[in-house]
């Protein structure tokens, strides 16, 4: 039975927690620098590419993961044949997106990344995104700030939406009649400008140290933007779930479920009300894509 909210001690991360989530995600990015030029690519749907760095990479990341922890869980982007049992509710899981940015790789466009982070249900613990063409690496552990390669970040000082440069997450499948192009259009004469890189990851990094001013994503999986999420709230940042009809931002509170992460993340209370303001409120519960709980 589950324990009531008064009753739960809060998990607690640790440093060799956040040295193996960042060694993990070097190494998961070493490994997409070895495949470059010589990697196989096939579909897993519809313009839902994946590649053999992706599955190398995936399965490095594990090995060190569960080397480490192994009696903790381990929920990657990759389907393997001999992937271990899901966590139990409760339970670490190490959340990981062995190439955050495939289509970006496959067409040699410098953009994507590793995304690795650990878990206790919707509580990130640590979280690490590596860029293997820059070399830049954020890493985060709650309650310890935010840093990139060991230099402390934080968000920008940006309030006004006028004045913001603003990342969105598009799926590949939408269509013109879409909420994320609908989304796109709302905010579009809102914002100084708008962008879309093809890695949520890589986005929340950038929010996280400034580069950008605030993200949004209405469809997107929890490997996707977990290490993201802490990121940006160790540097400073706000995020919060998008609205859902007749609900008022106070009802929809500030916890982004893992399971069905749709949310906002920005510099500042202040842009992040602005933004969700203009977006219609989300009119559906989507599972993510792993089906379950994380």
């Amino acid at each position: 039975m589950p324990q009531p909210e008064s009753a739960r001690s809060t998990p607690q991360a640790t440093q060799e927690q956040a040295r193996v989530c960042e060694a993990a995600a070097r190494a998961g990015g070493a490994l997409l620098r070895e495949w470059v030029g010589r990697f196989g690519v096939s579909t897993k749907g519809p313009r839902d590419l994946v590649t053999e760095a992706d599955l190398a990479s995936q399965r490095e990341i594990r090995r060190i993961t569960l080397e480490a922890f192994p009696d903790h869980g381990f929920l990657g982007e990759e389907t393997l044949e001999d992937a271990p049992p899901a966590a139990e509710a409760g339970s670490p899981c190490w959340i990981v997106d062995p190439l955050d940015g495939t289509t970006n790789y496959v067409h040699g466009l410098p953009c994507y990344c590793v995304s690795v982070a650990l878990a206790v249900d919707d509580e990130i613990l640590v979280g690490a995104i590596y860029d293997p063409v820059s070399g830049e690496c954020f890493t985060a552990k709650a309650g310890g700030g935010a840093w990139l390669d060991g230099r402390r970040i934080r968000v920008s000082d940006a309030t006004e939406p006028i004045e913001s440069l603003v990342a969105v997450s598009i799926p590949a499948q939408a269509d013109a009649q879409s909420l994320a192009v609908a989304d796109f259009l709302a905010i579009l004469n809102g914002v100084h400008s708008i962008r879309r890189s093809g890695s949520s990851a890589l986005n929340l990094a950038y929010l996280a140290c400034g580069r950008i001013d605030a993200f949004w994503a209405r469809r997107i999986a929890a490997w996707d933007i977990a290490a993201g999420l802490l990121l940006v709230r160790e540097a400073g940042g706000v995020t919060a779930p998008l609205r859902r009809p007749g609900e008022s931002p106070a009802e929809a509170g500030e916890t982004i479920p893992l399971d069905s992460p749709a949310f906002i993340a920005a510099a500042s209370p202040q842009l992040l009300a602005a933004i969700r303001d203009m977006l219609s409120p989300d009119p559906r519960t989507v599972p993510g894509p792993s089906g379950r709980k994380v």
